[in-house]
């Protein structure tokens, strides 16, 4: 990799590392402010917890594709190395 390459992917993971920052920054203040309405408002009947649930799901998956499949050595990198191979192979048959 090129200087450029590396300082263009490293802005790309770098925007997507404070996308899921703010992401969960939302989640709590959202939440919290759901939770508030929720206890306030319907005493009893917790029913905040359903869209944290689902919204916790969203946050937990947006974390996995940034910080574990987003890694420099991780799943999403190799899979990139072998559709790259494959293309590489498949345009040196046309070629010839």
């Amino acid at each position: 990799m090129n200087p450029d390459d590396i300082e263009q992917l490293a802005r790309r993971r770098a925007g997507a590392k404070l996308g899921w920052y703010a992401h969960a920054a939302a989640f709590i203040l959202v939440n919290l402010v759901v939770f508030g309405m929720s206890r306030q408002g319907f005493g009893d009947r917790p029913w905040s917890i359903y869209p944290l649930l689902g919204w916790g799901l969203g946050l937990v998956l947006h974390g996995i594709s940034v910080f574990a499949l987003g890694d420099g050595g991780g799943l999403r990198e190799r899979l990139v190395q072998k559709e790259r191979d494959r293309l590489q192979r498949q345009q040196d048959r046309n070629g010839r």
